[in-house]
Parts: C-alpha cells; structure tokens; sequence
C-alpha cells in the first residue's frame, strides 16, 4: 500500500463541491431526503461529512464492503490514486469492463471513492489511455472521511493476489530439471570454456560445432542465452575467437549467495535478449540496468512465499505493480517469468500455478567438510548439489566437464591437468582438494597420475612475460632492490622473465637505478580494460508485504453480514406504506448498498430509474437506449450473436435506426473500432452501466 494514500478532508469536500449541480444534489438527497431551502452547500458538505463521521454508518458502511469492492480498494491504494483506465488493466481478464465501472460508480455512490482530475505521475503506460492525449486523466482515490472503516482493506493487499497453500503439492515442473541453471552447471560452463576450443566465428557468433557440442553435455539448456548473459555480467569475455573467464569476476560472484547468483543471471539473460554478437558484448555499458533488474527480481521473489502456489494471473499484476516504481518500466519485460524459471528462481507447477523455485533458498555459500563428490573409476567425478560455488568452480578450473544436467560429471584428463599446471596450480593442491571433497577417496593410481603428468608438463614449457636482457656491465642492476622482486626466472646469462605486466614497474626500477635510456619493444596486442564493480548483497525489496492466501471464511463470513443486513433494510421496507413503484425503486437501492440507516428510507425522495430491460420488454429496451445514447452512457448487451449463454458486448450506443418494423441498436464494442448493428428485438438483455457520478449529465 502506498503512504499517505487518503488526502486531507477538505480535497475531498473540494472534489464533491465541484460536481456538476444536479450530481451533487442527487447525492445529497439520497442521504437526506428532501433538502430544506435556502440551502448553502458548504453546510451541505459538512453535514455529509458528519454523517458520515457516525459510528453507526461507518460500521454499516465497513460491512456493506463485499470481495469486489475489497478488491478495488486495495487496488486504489496500492496503486496510488490510479486512473479508471490502470485499474481496467489490472483486472483485466478477472472483471469485465462493464462490471469494473459498475462497481466503480457503486463505490463512488457509497462514498467510498470519489475522482478528481490532475495529472498522473510517471508510471505504468497502459494501453487504455493514448500517451499523445493532452487531457488531464481521471484519478480515483478513497474517501478520507471514512479512513477508518476502509484502512484495513486498503491494507489488506491478499483479494487482488490470489494464492493457495502448496504444502501438499507435487512439483511437476514444466521445465525439466536438466534445464534449470545451478551452480554446478555454472562450474560445468566455466570448465566447457577453459577446454581452449574456438568459440565464435569472425562476425561473433557461436559457430554451430560449439552449440552442438553443447547441446550434449547441457541437456534442456539455452546455451547461446546463458552465455551471453554470463558475458554482459563480465564473467567472461571474448578473447578473439576464444571465450575467457574472469576469474576476479567469478571469485566477487562466489561472495553472493546461490539465490542472489540467480538473480543475476537471470537480469543479465534479459538484458542479453536485445544483443546480437556475443564478441561486442560490454559489460560496463549493461551495469547499471542489470543492476536495477535484479533489485526488481529481488523485490519480486521477496514478496511471494515459498508455501503457496500462485496463478499466472497473480504474477503477472505483481510484477505490474512492482514495475510502477521503476523510472524505465520497460526494462521488465516478457521474458522475465521464463528466465526465472530458467535459473530455477520459479518453479511450474501445473498449467495454472508456479511457486519459489529451488534456487530460491537464500543462503551464502559453506564450505563443505563432507563427501560432496564421489570419484568412479579412477577418472570420473560426480558431483553433488551439495557442494558450494566456490567448490565447484575449484573443481572446474583442474578437469574437463563430460555431463551438466540432473547429474554434473567432470573428468580427470591430462588436458584439464595441464590447464591447471599452466595456473600454477600444482599437483598436490589438485590431489588435496580431491580429498577435502571426497572424504578422502582418492586412489593412489590417481595421484601417481597427477604427479606424472606435472613431472612431464615441467620439462617442456612455452612462457609469457616481460623478458629483460643486461648487457654483462650492467648486471649488477639485479642486485638491486626494486628489480629483484620483479625477476621471477633467470632464463640464461643476462636474460631474465618478468611478470606479464610488469614493464612500466621494471622501467621505473631501472630508472631509480640510473638507467637513463631503456628499449621497450611493443608487440601489437588488444588490451581488455573493464571497470570492476563487485556484486553485493541485495536488500529486501520496497514492496510492502508478502502476499498472503485468502482466508475464505472471513470472505464468507463478510458475504453473510452484508445479506443480513440487506435483508433488515428489506424487512423495514415491507412494513412500509408506499406504491410498488416507490418500493421498487428503494429496494433497488437496498440492494446496492445505499441505504445506510432507516432515515433514508422514511425521508427518501424516489425519482424512479431502470436500468435493464430483458427479453419481450421491448419498451423498456427502447426506453434504455434512449437514454444511453442521449446522456451517453455504456451499455452492456447480451444476445445471441455467439457461444451457448449468448455474446457479451460492451461499449457505447450511437444510435437507434428504424430497420423496416424493427429498430436497430448501433454500438461501437469497446475492444472494437467498427460498428455493430443488432436488432433491438433480438436482445436478451439491455443493461445501461451508470456514469460516474462526478461526470458531467
């Protein structure tokens, strides 16, 4: 719910004061009866607002309140003073648009709602108002005056995000588990790139061998989409026709925990959907925007709970509402539920109903002193869920990744071995950390292995860095402090290996040590600048509550009073003495919930008004078109133009043609830019929706 979501008093009285006149007295004398001349309207105003103020009318006024109604007032301030149009979107598909705005008139009718005009802040466009449209929007807000009646519905945000408990519930997730991105198959990528195969063709693309291949180990995975999320999160880079990993980028991102992972990957898949080549990839350029797509993400999954199942409907006006806040709304977009059930952040259920998914558990990588891996055979590793990230990615860096679906198998090859030698990675740390992992199960031919092929990768070696030559009179300057620590291996006689980035450090050394001319021979290399930002921790999302599942018996149990309460209003009226007209029309009024106490049925003043007209009531249809097309106002018509209860049109009459001895209704549909002419007698039911009582008559 928003804050502050009732204005002061006096904008209310100011809004009701400003209604067209015979609006305004209409309304008064459905509360007072007949009003007593001279009259003054701000006095009028003050008397609505005192009795308005009882105790008495507002508890009737609480109780009149029905699911619907409970619905829009949570919406109205949720939303925050929304137009009619916003609020026809967000029920969209629950509410017809006739039954919204006639619920909508019968709330401002009660008092409940009432509309002002004033400009919208920016926010959700929905496609009911034309953004080139200059006319200051409608707004709907709730009555001040009876803050304390309608605050607990105002608060009570669970009618319009229906739920239902999922404790018994078998997941039967659409997307197969093979499919769902984890730690373990990030680990498995890292390892699938580090195998030193070419990766892109010329113009960026991942030629087809690589897709293939894959496509084989990932079962079920979008490899192309997860790659080039992982690249707009730097994790890795195009490195020519090679992909690169960063492993400062992978050691900040194993400081997250796995649901937070998640969430990242999930943003930068959204993101990654609008890029062509993966080689153009910048990550700085996406930081920002992947950065407010997982606070969204992360506000998103803060607000449902873990045992409740939610229907398509209900995530989607979330993230609607959700996406009210945001300064670019369009940043969300549709494919934001796939991507998270791709990270397995959201689960699929059934056809109707999705829930938190396995990836949501919200806890920050262990280390694991227990039996995480188990090896078979000597060379094959398998892996269990329960490793953590930094394990894992460990475990990559030192073997090749053979099957990456519901099980993660890595291999003990002498290809990954050499790989993590060139790391300086020896072999025992990889013997070591085989260990830890599987509770001491490493087989001695194993680390004979290991030990063998780091004997052989020492006796051949290929080596890159910065190599300083010193003529014989000058190799005195390795003596000297700041060049020494830079030497890592003397080559030969006067030829030394220096670190890769080493030569502006090697030159300032050389300098201090009075070397006033120094060769330094460039080789034409592409540099990799990228700006480190660190992934951090994400704080609980603005959104104000979890959605809770509805408690139908309070629902019931409010369904009950409000037809006890009727029901007295029809009892007293029945012992009154009036025609079958003027208790026609005041029953009507019972029933719409306008009668607040006795006063208003013995001081009414009845101005009989029919609003539907059926089947062989011929007059009574001719008489309601009439009075649509004159004010205008919205119809709503059923007849059987489609389908076995009829076809249901809704829109405003243009007029009424005489078509040989019958008339012809002439409606515009409201999802429809045609005219459509149905014979009056053919109409099964003409019902006129009553305008706002705050428009102009």
């Amino acid at each position: 719910m928003k804050k502050n979501v009732f204005r002061p008093v006096e904008f209310w009285k100011s809004s009701v004061m400003t209604m067209p006149d015979n609006s305004f007295f209409e309304l008064l004398r459905s509360v007072f009866g007949k009003i007593k001349t001279p009259f003054n309207k701000q006095q009028l105003i003050n008397d609505l607002e005192a009795f308005l103020l009882r105790e008495d009318i507002q508890k009737t006024i609480a109780g009149y309140i029905d699911q619907n109604d409970a619905k829009i007032i949570a919406a109205v301030a949720l939303y925050g003073e929304p137009s009619p149009a916003e609020l026809t979107g967000f029920f969209s598909g629950e509410l017809s648009y006739a039954h919204l705005q006639d619920v909508i008139v019968n709330l401002e009718e009660r008092f409940i709602l009432y509309r002002f005009k004033e400009e919208l802040p920016k926010r959700i466009r929905t496609p009911h108002r034309n953004p080139a449209s200059k006319e200051i929007p409608t707004r709907l807000a709730l009555n001040p005056v009876l803050e304390q009646a309608l605050l607990p519905f105002a608060a009570d945000i669970s009618p319009l995000f229906p739920a239902v408990s999922g404790a018994d519930a078998a997941i039967e997730t659409s997307i197969p588990a093979a499919a769902i991105l984890n730690d373990r198959i990030l680990a498995g990528i890292l390892s699938f790139a580090s195998q030193g195969e070419v990766f892109f063709r010329t113009e960026g693309v991942i030629r087809k061998k690589i897709i293939e291949i894959g496509k084989q180990i990932f079962p079920g995975i979008d490899l192309k989409l997860i790659l080039g999320g992982l690249q707009t999160l730097g994790l890795f880079y195009a490195d020519g026709e090679k992909l690169a990993a960063d492993e400062k980028r992978f050691s900040d991102f194993g400081g997250l925990s796995v649901r937070e992972r998640m969430e990242y990957c999930a943003a930068s898949m959204m993101v990654f959907g609008g890029t062509t080549s993966s080689v153009s990839i910048l990550p700085q350029l996406f930081r920002n925007r992947i950065r407010e797509i997982v606070s969204f993400i992360h506000c998103l999954l803060d607000s449902i709970k873990p045992e409740l199942l939610y229907p398509e409907k209900t995530l989607k006006r979330l993230i609607e509402i959700l996406k009210a806040e945001l300064l670019d709304p369009s940043i969300i977009n549709d494919k934001l539920q796939d991507v998270l059930e791709k990270t397995g952040l959201l689960s699929t259920v059934s056809p109707e109903a999705k829930r938190l998914g396995p990836n949501i558990q919200n806890r920050a990588d262990e280390k694991h002193d227990g039996h995480v891996i188990t090896i078979d055979s000597g060379s094959s590793v398998l892996v269990y869920p329960e490793i953590s990230f930094t394990d894992a990615i460990s475990l990559a860096s030192v073997m090749s990744i053979r099957e990456a679906g519901p099980v993660v198998r890595f291999a003990v090859d002498r290809d990954s071995a050499v790989r993590a030698f060139d790391k300086g990675i020896s072999a025992d740390e990889i013997v070591e950390l085989l260990k830890r992992l599987s509770g001491g199960r490493v087989d001695d031919n194993l680390i004979w292995t290991f030990k063998d092929w780091e004997k052989r990768h020492k006796e051949v070696s290929l080596k890159k860095g910065v190599v300083l030559f010193l003529s014989e009179e000058k190799r005195y300057l390795t003596e000297t402090r700041a060049l020494a620590s830079l030497i890592t291996e003397t080559l030969a006689p006067g030829l030394y290996l220096l670190p890769e980035g080493a030569m502006d450090d090697a030159a300032a050394a050389l300098t201090s040590a009075g070397v006033d001319i120094i060769a330094r021979r460039q080789a034409k290399t592409q540099s990799r600048e990228f700006i480190y930002n660190n992934f951090t921790p994400l704080s609980s999302g603005s959104f104000s509550g979890t959605i809770q599942s509805a408690d139908m018996n309070v629902v019931a149990m409010q369904e009950n009073s409000i037809a006890v309460q009727i029901e007295n209003f029809q009892a007293l009226l029945e012992k009154m003495s009036l025609g079958k007209v003027e208790k026609a029309e005041l029953s009507a009024r019972i029933n719409r919930r306008l009668i607040l106490c006795e006063m208003q049925l013995k001081d009414a003043v009845i101005r009989y008004e029919k609003l539907e007209a059926k089947l062989l009531d011929y007059m009574g249809k001719q008489s309601i078109a009439r009075q649509a097309i004159a004010q205008p106002s919205p119809v709503e018509i059923v007849w059987p133009g489609g389908g076995k209860n009829g076809e249901h049109i809704f829109g405003i009459p243009k007029s009424l043609d005489k078509d040989g001895n019958d008339l012809v209704l002439v409606i515009v549909p409201s999802d429809k830019e045609e005219e459509l002419r149905i014979p009056l007698g053919k109409i099964s039911l003409l019902r006129r929706i009553k305008k706002s009582i705050f428009e102009n008559n």
